[in-house]
Parts: C-alpha cells; structure tokens; sequence
C-alpha cells in the first residue's frame, strides 16, 4: 500500500506518518505540503491512496480532488480534515472521495478508513452518515450555494464567519484582490449584496 499524506502541517504529517507506520500493508508513505506538491508526486510515482486535508494554500481540497479523480481515477481520496462535515463532506463524496474523516476521529477509526478505503470501499463516520441521510430528506436542487465552485463555496464560508479579505488571502495564498472578485462573484450568483446576508443564508441552510 503506498500512501501520500497532503496536509500543510508538518506536525500532522508527522503524527500520520506515525500512525500509518502501524499498517503492515503500507510499504511508502510520502508527504506533499500543498495541492501542486500533491499533484506533481502523483505525476511521477504511483499511489494507492491519497490522505487529503482540505484547508491547504493555494488550491484548496476539494479542487485538488477533482484534479486528481479527473486525472488518475484509480486512486483512492480519503479526506482528513478540521472542516465540520455539515460544510465539505457531501461535497467531497460528490467528487468521488473514498471517504471523510475529521482530524478528531480515533487513531484506530483512521486505521479501519485506511483499510477499507484501500480495498475500494467507501468510508464515512457514524456522525457524517446522520448527517447525509438528514441531507437526503432536507435537500432542495435549487439551493443557489450549489451553483457555485468549490473555491467560491470555500470563501463563501470564511466570509460567513467573519473573515475578512485579507486573512482569507493570506489562509489561501492569494491576493486579498483576488478574494474580492470572488466575493463579487459569490454575491451575483448568490443574488445577495452584503456579507452579512451571505453570513444569515449560511446560518438558514446549516452550512456551518
């Protein structure tokens, strides 16, 4: 089994890397710091699973997965992020992410989603699969958050907490300029003016 943790935390890519150390079947463990990292150890090595955080600089998670499932299909993405499932996971499985585990899970629920994600299987937690099913009940397709990206959806949220341009420019690697087209984009489509309008309609669909 040949792993690549993607996380822009050395600290967790060293703890991981401990934690995977346990699996017999893992015979390499690489690390990438960011997407483009990621992307360019995918281009010239061949890996079984791809362990992906989301909040990572410049590309973000989700648009990393959609690369790499585009791009090599075979490989099996399990996320591990901090970010609430309420918030990315129906997105991530969408894009064909084996599975969604958040940084506080249990060393030995990460070992069992390594496992069953290397065997094909997919693999979400107790509480994400609660949250999916009550998903599939409450689901409206004319949400306007779904007609956006999965770069604006990001700073959609981060504006909806309260951040402002330029700290999400520095948290993406961006210019805070860039964040402000984005803004007005998310704005347009999402038919809103302010950011705390953007701030009420995150809080009214239980995006965070």
């Amino acid at each position: 089994m040949k792993i690549l943790i993607c996380d822009d935390h050395k600290i967790v890519r060293d703890g991981l890397r401990q934690i995977l150390q346990q699996l017999q079947e893992a015979t390499i463990i690489a690390e990438a710091g960011n997407g483009d990292e990621a992307l360019a150890l995918l281009r010239n090595d061949t890996f079984d699973i791809l362990l992906l955080d989301i909040s990572l600089p410049g590309r973000n998670g989700l648009e990393v997965l959609q690369m790499v499932k585009e791009k090599w299909p075979l490989i099996n993405v399990l996320i591990l992020t901090m970010q609430p499932q309420e918030i990315f996971a129906l997105r991530a499985l969408k894009l064909g992410a084996s599975g969604y585990l958040t940084k506080d899970a249990a060393m030995e629920e990460l070992l069992i989603a390594v496992k069953r994600v290397s065997e094909g299987e997919k693999y979400i937690s107790t509480s994400v699969e609660a949250f999916l099913v009550q998903h599939l009940v409450d689901d409206k397709p004319s949400e306007k958050h779904n007609a956006l990206s999965n770069r604006e959806y990001d700073i959609m949220i981060r504006i909806a907490n309260g951040k402002s341009l330029l700290e999400i420019g520095h948290e993406l690697a961006i210019s805070n300029k860039t964040v402000g087209t984005y803004r007005t984009r998310i704005l347009e489509k999402m038919e809103l003016t302010k950011n705390i309008e953007l701030t009420w309609y995150c809080m009214e669909n239980k995006l965070f």
